[in-house]
């Protein structure tokens, strides 16, 4: 037995992350580049991390390879503990008998009870891995303390118009969860559940053994566990969040996220040294911005060199702008080039891809007729597109695509 942990956080990082199509092709959700120096799985890590949380257990399922190298051993997190720190939780074979892929966010917990007994918590935080957001767990544990709760749901409150994309909460006055609806059609309520839950321990291990011996689960906290905690008459609450939260989950959403970095009324700091977001650093030297460009309202990050004309650009590691190069609206991820005379704008271009000279990648919404047919372009990794390549608006091509094509 390790020396006890009270809280032990167990992190959701397994998700395909099929809305974000060519960006997850090859890794998991969590792994996706993020404000030009981070990866999404940052934020909650370092939440952790933040709130005092010295053991987190990372599921992972889908396409592993990078996430499981970019979390290495923990250290970048200050995670890396002998008798805590950051674990990497794979399915594995519990028996001859027994080999199972996660089927669904309690099963994957389910499959890891062992892990988390051997840290004997009283208090089991559950997080997912596609978030952007800062929150000081150790607060919402502590409101969970006091009301004597079996679970605490955090929430947030999103416009009515949206409340059907979300699982709801309706309460009571003093907090407590009288009904939990899976994206109701017709929401009674605006209070959102974030995907973040705080169990108590005990509690939460009966619930999942009972949600495994059930053939007919679909083995999920929001589908099948809150609900018969609360059928049950178990103690919920809800805990209410206030600041800044993005499920970046679809292309959309994860280019509004990088974009919100370059709003001042956007509050989400990043500079905030009393709460830091933590990552692994690629080490490269400081970026340059070469004679003749044009540099405004953009985040430039080490390794870059810049020669054309960036606005509102958020730029990762190593990319470089050649001259005469416009990139506005748009985020360039790690090792990618925009090469001369070339135009993108309302787009993203994943990591080491070249946007060769004169391609035009994207385009702004005031420029398109068809404005059902607007949205943010999309270039995976490792593309290399031909001189003049045209990527219109909402499209997204990969290497294999590109290769097919010729």
């Amino acid at each position: 037995m390790l020396p006890k942990q009270e809280v032990v956080a167990m992190l959701l990082a397994g998700g395909q992350g099929s809305r974000l199509g060519v960006l997850t092709k090859g890794i998991a959700k969590p792994a996706v580049p993020y404000g030009g120096k981070y990866r999404i799985i940052d934020f909650p890590l370092s939440n952790c991390v933040n709130s005092g949380i010295e053991t987190v257990g990372v599921l992972t399922q889908y396409q592993p390879l990078v996430l499981n190298d970019y979390i290495g051993n923990g250290q970048p997190w200050d995670l890396d503990s002998n008798d805590a720190g950051v674990h990497v939780l794979s399915p594995y074979q519990r028996s001859s008998k027994v080999q199972d892929w996660y089927k669904g966010t309690a099963n994957a917990i389910y499959q890891n009870i062992n892990f988390i007994e051997r840290y004997n918590p009283d208090y089991v935080v559950i997080l997912s891995g596609d978030h952007i957001y800062k929150m000081d767990y150790s607060k919402m544990v502590a409101f969970h303390k006091e009301k004597k709760a079996d679970c605490t749901i955090a929430e947030i409150e999103v416009p009515l118009a949206e409340a059907s994309r979300f699982g709801i909460l309706n309460c009571n006055e003093d907090g407590s969860i009288y009904q939990f609806d899976e994206k109701p059609k017709v929401p009674k309520s605006n209070k959102a559940s974030m995907g973040i839950y705080v169990f108590t321990w005990s509690k939460l291990r009966k619930y999942l053994e009972a949600d495994e011996a059930n053939p007919k689960s679909s083995n999920d906290f929001g589908k099948d566990v809150l609900p018969a905690m609360l059928n049950a008459g178990e103690r919920m609450f809800a805990y209410q969040f206030e600041g800044y939260w993005k499920d970046v989950g679809t292309i959309e959403s994860l280019w509004e996220s990088n974009m919100d970095l370059l709003d001042p009324n956007v509050p989400l700091d990043l500079s905030e040294d009393s709460w830091k977001i933590y990552c692994r650093n690629p080490g490269m030297p400081p970026h340059y911005i070469g004679k003749g460009a044009k540099v405004q309202n953009s985040l430039v990050a080490e390794g870059c060199n810049v020669y054309g004309e960036i606005d509102f650009a958020v730029l990762f590691s190593g990319v470089y702008i050649a001259p005469g190069a416009v990139v506005r609206d748009s985020i360039i991820m790690p090792g990618s080039r925009i090469e001369e005379g070339a135009v993108v704008q309302y787009a993203i271009v994943s990591e080491n891809s070249v946007v060769s000279k004169d391609c035009v990648v994207g385009a702004r919404p005031e420029d398109v007729e068809d404005k059902d047919g607007w949205g943010v372009a999309v270039v995976g990794d490792n593309c290399v597109l031909a001189p003049g390549t045209v990527v219109p608006p909402k499209a997204m091509i990969d290497a294999a695509s590109l290769a097919a094509a010729n």
